[in-house]
């Protein structure tokens, strides 16, 4: 186990909003924001849905996250998303202040925390964070790739 007990906990949570993610039609990815071991913002990718580039799994996980502790700054918590943040999550997740980051699986297309950039380990800005990788990756990939089989079989 590469990870402790409560991390896969946490993930998995993550994988379930993936998975709500998914039967609403949208890429399936999700998030959880955990503060001092309690999840305190859930979310899951609804840009569909709601007509919104920016209503990533991610942002709508901080939003709720900053709603639950009416503060913007997000220092002690942790979030665990199901796909690699890409650059405008990444960017909110720094600015919130977020401890860690915790992730799935790579995103070779529009990752920001170690595929195609490395935005918090460059050490540019105010705010650096721990990145971790690999926590239930294949759950997630294989969600990915059931979805994205399923959206060609359309086309």
């Amino acid at each position: 186990m590469l990870f402790s007990e409560d991390k896969y906990r946490f993930m998995y949570s993550a994988l379930q909003e993936a998975e709500r993610a998914f039967q609403e039609g949208e890429i399936p990815v999700g998030s959880v924001v955990v503060h001092k071991d309690k999840i305190i913002g859930r979310g899951y990718n609804q840009t569909e849905k709601l007509c919104d580039a920016t209503a990533h799994a991610e942002m709508i996980a901080l939003t709720a996250a900053s709603n639950h502790l009416s503060d913007w700054r997000l220092n002690e918590c942790d979030i665990y998303v199901t796909l690699e943040p890409c650059l405008m999550c990444t960017g909110a997740i720094l600015s919130s202040r977020i401890n860690a980051i915790y992730f799935a699986a790579f995103d070779p297309k529009f990752g920001a925390c170690g595929s195609l950039y490395n935005i918090p380990a460059e050490g540019k800005l105010n705010h650096s964070c721990k990145v971790y990788s690999g926590l239930l990756s294949d759950e997630s990939s294989r969600l990915l790739i059931e979805f994205f089989s399923k959206v060609r079989e359309k086309t």
